[in-house]
């Protein structure tokens, strides 16, 4: 793997995050461009990639688990009426070039495929920026367009059967530690009062860091967050949540997701105030 790889993001020249365009995995993880290790400006790292509980989960990044019945996930597909199991419908996002690059940031184009066939092409683009001496921005936004012939379906575990697994779309694999991290909203705390809501954002704290997700809306609608603690600390937005989401052929999906990376532990005031700036700048 080349620098021209792996981009380095930069606030004041001090490296923040790395983003791997070309990951060496096997097909069941869906292979797919990610951000990590992600760190904060003391250099925490923020982000897991491959644990030992999810091997599929590589930092933070974009991840479909039912894209017309193809897993761009990774992992087991949950199948309606049966349960989770193992299939051969795995996708890969394939890595195309970078439009634009900068030492903050860059603008690169994506090709979803699966079973031979390119179904979705992505333009993503990723910023980071300076917040505070403690903390900065990490934005991040994707389009998805439909360049088939045919509508698509997005579809999540939630939509096949399983309560409470509407995953799928943004998600950030976050830094397991002994205790499990605090989860909280302007209007709710722990993981049970959080998870599905459409908070404005939501904050996860770890021992000595604080990540803050705001921004996940659309042009129409915002998306509920996803949410995990107890079993592993992740979040995400929810592009399928009650019910599959279409797209019909040459229409796109477009989300953006901004991201405080913050030392310490932010109190419910503090994290309001950076999720406000991070996504007004």
């Amino acid at each position: 793997m080349t620098p021209h790889d792996s981009p380095v993001l930069r606030i004041a020249g001090r490296p923040v995050a790395r983003y791997v365009t070309r990951p060496e995995l096997p097909d069941r993880l869906a292979p797919r461009p990610h951000l990590h290790p992600v760190t904060t400006l003391s250099g925490t790292a923020v982000t897991e990639r491959g644990p030992a509980d999810h091997l599929h989960h590589l930092g933070a990044g974009v991840a479909v688990p039912d894209v017309e019945g193809h897993n761009f996930w990774g992992g087991r597909t949950f199948v309606r009426d049966r349960g989770p199991a193992e299939l051969d419908n795995h996708g890969a996002q394939r890595h195309t070039g970078f439009p634009l690059r900068e030492p903050d940031g860059f603008a690169e184009e994506l090709r979803w495929v699966a079973a031979g066939r390119e179904l979705l092409r992505e333009r993503r683009t990723v910023a980071a920026r300076p917040l505070t001496g403690t903390a900065w921005s990490l934005d991040l936004t994707f389009c998805l367009t439909n360049i088939t012939s045919a509508t698509l379906s997005l579809g999540s575990p939630a939509t096949n059967g399983r309560p409470g697994a509407a995953y799928g779309g943004f998600f950030w694999r976050a830094r397991k530690e002994d205790e499990p991290p605090h989860a909280f909203t302007a209007d709710g705390e722990g993981e049970a009062a959080v998870h599905g809501t459409r908070a404005d954002w939501l904050a996860l704290a770890g021992r000595t860091w604080t990540l803050v997700f705001a921004g996940a809306s659309g042009t129409t609608r915002r998306d509920p967050w996803f949410v995990r603690a107890a079993e592993y600390p992740g979040v995400g937005s929810s592009l399928a949540a009650a019910e599959r989401l279409p797209v019909e052929p040459g229409r796109s999906v477009v989300r953006r997701i901004v991201t405080v990376v913050a030392d310490g532990r932010l109190d419910r005031d503090e994290a309001a105030a950076l999720a406000r700036e991070a996504v007004t700048e």
